[in-house]
Order: structure tokens, then sequence, then C-alpha cells
């Protein structure tokens, strides 16, 4: 007779969305998500022998994990201390002095793993080692800046209401322009892409001169109405209204149009303004200064310059605005929207986090 299949695992409570992290995380030792998937099959009613195949190990270490995980809970399923002659290097103190400024006198900015091992008289494998247990990267920096708008929280709120729950019957546009896009010339022929070979240009070029995109991007659908022009001054920008509110004109069915965009200064000249006072179907939602990665145009900008600006090759002027019109054309038969995700009180509570770094660690 054959044996029957163990009972199904039961979890402890929060357990299966912690051990799901696991089996996805790309940071997670490979052994500690082979054990997390073990306990998951196990917690749907799988066989041991069964799990034991699909994860490639033995059934008595299938039957080893369940029973660690009912013993210890997930704190089971990582690695126990070893045997062994015990650590020498003080790990602690590599990190202290790892999140130090180095000393005057090697004259670097940062640490580099050998440096940091000279300066210690340790292996640099070791300090490579401890850097990546810790998830410490001093070669690496980025840039930040904190929005300092009074109105902040106001504006965070209107904007990601639009896009997360807009007015009905309403329309709500994303408008920004994208400056100084350059015709390049190469000044050889492109290379295209070949088995094996990638695409190959000459490293110097001739500019024949530089436009502005305007874009507005309907939230709801994804379709761009956009315009190449010469310059990005306010009188652009209002023509750039005008080919808007025509494109969408008002009518029985048609409601109110509500435009995000962001605070550079032809967006707020009085001219701009008194027009928009003239239409008030026509209402304007002002991102946060600093903060104009909310204005949801800029994805649709990503991926024009990626797919179509960068690596092209122009005449002229004109050659690159009849590419970019061939572009949004393009885009515009395949449309689709970008899908917002992030609530206002997710941004803010990240918008608000300390502000000031600890330099004593």
């Amino acid at each position: 007779m054959a044996n029957r299949p163990a009972p199904a695992l039961l979890l402890r409570d929060g357990d299966r969305e912690e051990l799901l992290r696991l089996t996805r995380s790309s940071r997670a030792p490979a052994g500690l998500a082979l054990r997390a998937r073990i306990v998951l099959l196990a917690a749907d009613g799988v066989s041991n022998t069964t799990i034991a195949d699909g994860v490639g190990v033995s059934r008595p270490t299938v039957i080893a994990w369940r029973d660690r995980y009912q013993a210890k809970g997930i704190a089971g399923l990582h690695d126990e201390d070893r045997s062994g002659r015990p650590r020498r290097i003080d790990r602690a103190k590599v990190i202290a002095v790892t999140l130090a400024p180095p000393p005057k006198k090697y004259g670097v900015t940062h640490w580099s793993s050998r440096l940091l091992a000279r300066h210690l008289k340790i292996s640099d494998h070791a300090v490579a080692s401890i850097w990546r247990e810790h998830g410490v990267q001093p070669w690496r920096s980025r840039s930040f800046r904190f929005s300092t708008d009074p109105e902040l929280e106001a504006k965070v709120v209107d904007v990601v209401g639009l896009y997360l729950d807009p007015p009905e019957n309403a329309i709500v546009l994303s408008i920004d322009e994208k400056s100084q896009i350059q015709a390049l010339d190469r000044t050889a022929p492109v290379l295209p892409t070949q088995p094996h070979l990638i695409e190959r240009r000459s490293h110097d070029y001739v500019r024949h001169g530089t436009t502005t995109l305007f874009a507005a991007l309907e939230v709801a659908t994804g379709k761009v109405t956009a315009a190449p022009k010469p310059r990005h001054r306010h009188s652009e920008f209002l023509a750039f209204l005008k080919q808007v509110e025509r494109a969408y004109p008002p009518g029985p069915d048609a409601g109110q149009l509500h435009l995000v965009m962001d605070n550079y200064a032809a967006h707020k000249h009085p001219k701009v303004k008194a027009w928009l006072a003239e239409h008030p179907r026509i209402h304007v939602h002002f991102t946060p200064t600093h903060a104009s990665w909310m204005n949801l145009v800029e994805a649709w900008f990503s991926l024009a310059e990626r797919q179509a600006i960068h690596r092209g090759t122009y005449t002229s002027v004109k050659d690159l605005n009849a590419k970019i019109r061939a572009y949004i054309d393009g885009w515009n038969n395949r449309a689709h929207p970008f899908n917002w995700t992030k609530t206002a009180d997710q941004i803010l509570t990240k918008a608000n986090r300390q502000k000031i770094s600890n330099a004593e660690h």
C-alpha cells in the first residue's frame, strides 16, 4: 500500500507573504529562496516526493525543512552557525570605517575595496565580501532634491487624485515640453545590427540645430497630442494650448479638460493665465516644485527618446521634426495608458522622511 502524502504544512500568520518575497528576491541567498519554495509547496499540500522532484533535492531534505519550519518558523530556514575557525575580522569595524570619510592623506572621496583592505591590513576579498553582506556600495552615488513647495501635500493629493480617480466625464491631460532635442548627423553611415554585432555609429557628428517637442498625454488612453516648435517660450506654449483645445473641442458629450503641468515660467506667463481665464472648461493642476517626475507625460518622453530620437541621424531640424511626427503617429496607433500606482500617502510618507544624514552613524 502506497504511503499517504504528508498533510499540508500550516503556515504562521503573515509568513506566506514573506516566503513569497524570498522566492522572488534577487538579493536573498539561493539556498534560503529554495527552502522558502519548499515550505510554500508543502503548505499547498504538494507531496514531499513531488516537491523533491520539482526543486531538485532529496525527499529527506524536504522533510527536514518542513520540520525546521514547524519548529522555528521562517527563522529556522536560515543557515545556522557552522563549525570551523571563528571569524578573526571585526566586521562591524570594517563597516564603521567604510561609512566614515577616508583620511586626508589618501586624497580620495570614498573607499575602494583595495584601499580599505590596505588601510585595515586585511584582504580586499574580505572587504568586498563584508560590503556585499551589509549592502554597502561606496562607489555608487546619486543626486536628490527635496521639494520645498509650501503646498506640497495639497498638490500631491490633487495630481495623484486625477490619475487614480479622475472626475466623471473629464479628460485628464499631462502636458510638458522636451527642449533642446538635437538634430545630429553622423559623419559616417550607421552600421546596422548583424548577428553577433550590435549597431555601430561614428563618435563624431554634425549638429544641425535643435527643436522643442510640446506634448499632451491623455492619461486614460495614452494617446498624445504633440507639436515640435523652434523654441519653448510662453508664445509657443500658448500656441500649443490652443492646439490642445482644438483637439478636444467642447460639445454636449465633452467634459472638462484637466491639465497637469510643472512650474516652468512659461506655464504661468500672464498671457497664458489670461487665455486660461477665457476658457473656464480648462483647469490647470501644477505639480509640486522639483517634482516634475509626477507629470505622467515624462514617461512618454522617455520612451520617445529611447525608441526614436537618441539613435536617429538627422540631416536637418526639418528632418528631425518629420521623424518625431512619424513616431507620434506610430505611437497613437498602438497607444496604451501609463498606470499610476503610488497613492498620495505613499508619496508623502517618502517625501517626509529624515532629510539630514547622520554623519556619526
